[in-house]
């Protein structure tokens, strides 16, 4: 009888097919301007295949994505307010 081990995560990106559509994760990532931070945590994860040794670059992704997330609340409050203005 063979035992199974678990391989683990794979974390290396696939290579996208001409004809394959983008991930929506990753269209949302590419948007917010925080590609290169996500890529710095995968190429971090790919290399230790460990989180706790990729809290810096999880950290800088995390405060991207945060900054993007307040910018765009904002917009949208602004413009709400201006729509709000208008009528």
């Amino acid at each position: 009888m063979s035992t199974s081990v678990p391989q683990g995560h794979n974390w290396t990106r696939q290579m996208k097919k001409d004809d394959e559509e983008e991930d929506p994760l990753d269209q949302l990532i590419t948007r917010s301007g925080c590609a290169a931070s996500h890529l710095a945590v995968q190429e971090c994860m790919a290399q230790h295949q460990d989180w706790r040794r990729c809290q810096p670059q999880v950290q800088a992704f995390r405060d991207c994505m945060s900054a993007q997330q307040n910018k765009r609340r904002e917009e949208l409050q602004r413009r709400k307010e201006q729509a709000t203005a208008q009528h």
